[in-house]
């Protein structure tokens, strides 16, 4: 049996650092996936004791025999279930470290150790000990603010929960999953999040797994409903940030300069609100009106972000690069560098400006705002 799962990336429209201090942020799908491939084998088949992963993009492969995993990760069937979401203990995970050691990853590659961590985790966890072929493919950068590790947990649970369900019906194409399983598999991704990231907010893999848009306050997180059509440049800049010591030096700044930087925050808090309500607007307000107030609003955000020290040369190229085509630009994430939002107007045509960007050794893509969450395909 096959089945196959994908899951969006993400960006942040509004609210990145100012979040971390109480204010609203607004972050969107966006229809750049990751893929996830689930091979079950038959009881006949050769390769039916052992468990594999290939990570196609990367031209790696990992595999373990069914045998070796009972004998090193610590199981208990009366306690473990696929419906009911949990931690890997810390006991499980070192357990699992021994087994991610032995695959001698080559040394560039190390910072994949905590993605194949997971893997195992979710994997023993919602399917116990069984032998699969796993495929991963993503058209999403790696570590650079978009999601990838939020996606590839989704997809993965996707994959994960559609094949250990007693429905299977094969519909034509991408199917989404009920709102039960979708409530399931995001609680799965997010304990594959807290491997990767330790103490993540739960923004990323909501996104990812319920599509369109949602609003995250003081970790209440809001699904919007998007009723215009959005399509962004996505630019990313190559350049390699260190979130947690981005976000250290905004709250260092607030120590220093209280009232000011929360008066930023505020004014943060306002532009996320006021999106939120443009995005999700019914009026009969012009498309092009409402493009007018989304692209003053991420100019005045990314000044804002600006002021608490997050942007980097590599953005402001990029901002001043998009200004002289009369596009509106800002960074989305940690900052620092990773990618910038260029808001692509009705009838843009993005060809030259993305030429600029290219030759300065960027990579672009372009994406529509508020797409589908995950999906499966039997």
């Amino acid at each position: 049996m096959e089945v196959k799962a994908r899951a969006p990336g993400k960006i942040i429209l509004a609210g990145e650092h100012a979040v971390v201090h109480g204010s609203t942020a607004v972050a969107a799908a966006i229809d750049l996936y990751t893929y996830v491939t689930l091979r079950l084998p038959l009881q006949s088949a050769e390769n039916n004791d052992r468990l594999t992963l290939q990570l196609k993009d990367l031209s790696l492969e990992f595999s373990w025999s069914i045998s070796r995993l009972k004998e090193v990760i610590p199981y208990d069937s009366s306690t473990s279930s696929p419906s009911t979401p949990a931690s890997c203990s810390g006991e499980t995970l070192k357990s699992i470290a021994v087994l991610v050691e032995e695959q001698n990853i080559p040394e560039e590659k190390i910072w994949l150790s905590s993605g194949i961590s997971t893997f195992l985790c979710l994997y023993t966890s919602i399917r116990g000990f069984n032998p699969a072929t796993v495929i991963i493919t993503t058209e999403l950068p790696y570590g650079s603010g978009l999601g990838s590790s939020a996606a590839f947990c989704v997809a993965l649970t996707s994959a994960l929960i559609a094949s250990s369900s007693s429905d299977k019906t094969h519909g034509e194409g991408w199917t989404s999953l009920d709102e039960t399983n979708l409530e399931l598999l995001n609680k799965w991704a997010f304990e594959g999040e807290k491997i990767i990231h330790g103490k993540p907010s739960g923004i990323d893999n909501t996104v990812s797994a319920y599509g369109n848009m949602i609003k995250f306050c003081s970790g209440e997180i809001t699904r919007l409903q998007s009723n215009m059509p959005l399509r962004m440049l996505i630019t990313n800049t190559k350049v390699g940030r260190n979130t947690k010591a981005l976000v250290s030096g905004v709250s260092e700044r607030t120590v220093r300069h209280p009232d000011a930087m929360n008066s930023v925050f505020n004014a943060v808090d306002s532009i996320s609100k006021e999106l939120a309500a443009i995005i999700q607007s019914k009026d009969e307000i012009s498309v092009a009106e409402k493009e007018e107030s989304v692209k003053e609003l991420m100019e005045i955000n990314q000044g804002l972000l600006q002021s608490m020290g997050v942007s980097h040369s590599s953005i402001d190229t990029v901002i001043r690069t998009t200004l002289k085509h009369k596009l509106t630009s800002k960074l989305t994430g940690a900052g620092g560098g990773g990618c910038v939002l260029t808001l692509l107007p009705t009838g843009t045509v993005v060809d030259k400006v993305v030429e600029e960007l290219e030759s300065s050794g960027f990579q672009c893509f372009t994406a529509l705002i508020g797409g589908n969450g995950a999906e499966i395909c039997f």
